[in-house]
């Protein structure tokens, strides 16, 4: 994990443990899955019922990591190699909700948000596959997988069923499948009744009900600066998604390379520094988070009506942030912030 992420994720975990002592009302508990830490708060709740939730919710966490992982061995690594072998798979269960929903998200935000990349996130080094230090991807082998684009499009499912028509196609749900397991891990919630919660995944969250008689309340990272750039408070059922360049990257030359890969060019997009999405389900909220990073300051606004998002802010390269109306009035920025802010017209 980023040194940068890890601290604020601890910070987050302090302010949960104050709470705590604070507050018998309050359970709060942490594991680790999906490559970072996920905080997991629950008020209101009895401690046997507490901790019954917390062990099944990291059970699911934990056996959703293992089936999803993009590149070591489970469901999804058998389901790309037998595609890259350009067999028809038999999909496990376990994946192919997740599949069909990544592909219905990527047809929605054009492609920008793109599922079946995996060759190009493993070629840049993403893969827990380092490049070497002070390397980039080799230019030839870039350029050949740009130029067989593969895309949700090129994925049939029938069935159970699924194959494709294009060899490069590789899943990787680094960009949607974390949220994704937060809406899993909130029905399981449910199921057991817990109606106050919320699960923080290394600062991607979705909480339900309130904090007692106040909202939860939410700090949005700076992109450029030490801490906090705005807050906003959520309550009721809400995700609140942010995609930015700080989180996993390294640079050559004085340039900085990050894990965010534009599918229409092969290198990791630019002009943008970081965007949060507000949404109700966290697994839109994350691919959509992606979606607009990839689209930046002068095509978010198209992609956020085609994915139906109605809440966002984008900062881009120069620090300027876009948001829309809706998203503006949450957003309270942190004192000393004097960033130049425009508004697009209204989401509907």
């Amino acid at each position: 994990m980023n040194p940068t992420r890890l601290f604020i994720v601890l910070l987050l975990s302090l302010v949960a443990t104050a709470c705590n002592q604070d507050n018998s009302d309050i359970f709060h508990d942490q594991f680790f899955a999906f490559g970072t830490l996920i905080d997991l708060t629950l008020y209101d709740v009895d401690p046997a019922t507490a901790r019954q939730a917390s062990e099944q919710v990291e059970q699911d966490f934990q056996d959703m990591h293992g089936s999803w992982h993009a590149w070591q061995a489970g469901d999804l690594t058998r389901l790309n190699e037998q595609l890259a072998s350009q067999e028809t798979v038999t999909a496990d269960p376990s994946i192919l909700p997740l599949i069909r929903e990544a592909n219905r998200l990527s047809q929605l935000s054009n492609g920008l948000f793109n599922p079946v990349i995996g060759e190009l996130v493993a070629l840049w080094g993403f893969h827990d596959n380092p490049l070497p230090i002070g390397t980039l991807p080799d230019k030839d082998t870039l350029k050949k997988l740009v130029a067989q684009l593969p895309s949700a499009a090129d994925i049939t499912i029938e069935g159970n069923r699924i194959s494709t028509r294009n060899p490069a196609a590789r899943y990787d749900l680094g960009a949607f499948a974390k949220g994704y397991a937060i809406d899993r891990a909130i029905d399981r919630l449910r199921e057991l009744g817990i109606r106050n919660a919320i699960i923080n995944a290394g600062g991607d969250l979705r909480a339900i009900g309130r904090h007692g008689d106040r909202p939860w309340r939410i700090g949005i990272r700076h992109p450029r600066q030490p801490g906090i750039l705005a807050s906003v408070e959520i309550e009721g059922d809400t995700s609140l998604f942010t995609s930015g360049d700080y989180e996993r990257f390294f640079e050559v030359d004085g340039t900085r390379y990050h894990h965010i890969i534009d599918p229409r060019t092969g290198y990791p997009a630019d002009g943008t520094t970081s965007v949060t999405i507000i949404y109700d389900n966290a697994a839109t909220a994350d691919a959509a988070a992606t979606a607009l990073f990839v689209a930046g300051p002068d095509e978010w606004l198209t992609v956020a009506r085609r994915m139906g998002i109605r809440q966002v802010m984008l900062v881009d390269a120069d620090s300027v942030i876009h948001m829309n109306p809706a998203m503006q009035s949450r957003i309270q920025f942190e004192p000393g912030i004097n960033a130049e802010v425009r508004l697009s017209e209204p989401l509907p």
